[in-house]
């Protein structure tokens, strides 16, 4: 999503500066996480009672400068150990909300304490968006990302993923998410299609950037044993990049 999309959020804060790290994680933590700090608008942040874990969706606004294409969201688990001053974090960059708030609960983040409020930013345009946007974040690890690209561009604000479902008997185990920001900014839409073979979800993909994709094939309904019907799941394959 477009920076223009967003208003500013008061200045947050990590609060690791009186805490220590090894050298290496440290300059990790550096590199990955608080260099772009002043760029970082936190979509939604929860923390423990006691301290001890944060948990933060953050926006960044100078993804794309550099590279364009690369995801806008930033999933960080900040763990600090009061007793000894220390911290300890992970991160993943990711294209979808659901999907940085998906790789947070299954770190332990509780899921309704990094549920949106929609208090900034474009909100989802209709029940299917909401309905796909819950299952992303409720069944997130039963697919591998490999491919994404943001496209801010505020005459076309979109975001393409392509996951890979771990579960080999899964039906259509290729899936294409596309996420549409209306041109007014305040509403987005996220649909979901369905491909037997990776190539052919590249395909789809590169089509949809040269504005010649034919609408999303529908995802194959699951088959009468197994995982019921609707069960969807995240992370992806990966096919060329693209530059604006």
């Amino acid at each position: 999503m477009s920076d223009h999309q967003r208003v500013d959020r008061e200045e947050f804060d990590f609060h690791v500066d009186d805490l220590d790290a090894d050298a290496e994680k440290y300059r990790d933590f550096f590199l990955h996480v608080s260099v772009n700090q002043d760029s970082c608008v936190p979509v939604t942040e929860h923390h423990t009672p006691d301290g001890a874990h944060s948990y933060y969706v953050l926006f960044d606004r100078s993804a794309t400068y550099g590279h364009p294409g690369d995801p806008q969201y930033l999933a960080v688990h900040l763990r600090r150990d009061l007793q000894r001053s220390t911290f300890d974090f992970e991160h993943a960059p990711l294209p979808l909300v659901p999907m940085a708030q998906s790789w947070l609960i299954h770190r332990g983040c509780p899921s309704e304490g990094i549920a949106l409020t929609h208090e900034f930013g474009p909100r989802p345009a209709d029940d299917a968006t909401r309905a796909l946007e819950r299952r992303l974040v409720s069944d997130g690890d039963h697919f591998a990302m490999g491919y994404s690209y943001t496209r801010d561009d505020p005459d076309d604000m979109v975001t393409l993923v392509v996951l890979r479902a771990l579960d080999e008997q899964a039906p259509s185990p290729f899936r294409v998410l596309v996420e549409e920001v209306a041109a007014d900014g305040d509403t987005y839409t996220l649909r979901e299609g369905g491909f037997k073979r990776v190539e052919d979800a590249w395909q789809w993909c590169s089509e949809r950037h040269s504005g010649t994709a034919a609408p999303l094939p529908p995802v194959r309904p699951a088959a009468t044993a197994g995982r019921p019907p609707g069960t969807t799941k995240t992370p992806t394959p990966r096919p060329p990049s693209r530059r604006r």
